[in-house]
């Protein structure tokens, strides 16, 4: 493991984030988890999809 991140656990342990920057972070976790299960439950749009033009 990086030495520098050895650093920044000793740092957070030290000083950990606050309330308000736990629960931003854990909303931002939790909408990407509802993206990703309305993505995996209805599918990706078609028009989103990419197609190949043939070459002539």
């Amino acid at each position: 493991m990086n030495p520098v991140w050895l650093l920044r656990m000793v740092r957070w342990l030290r000083r950990p984030p606050s309330v308000a920057r736990v629960k931003l972070v854990l909303g931002v976790v939790a909408a990407c988890l509802v993206l990703v299960a309305v993505e995996w439950a209805v599918g990706w749009p078609e028009a989103l999809e990419v197609h190949r033009i043939a070459r002539p």
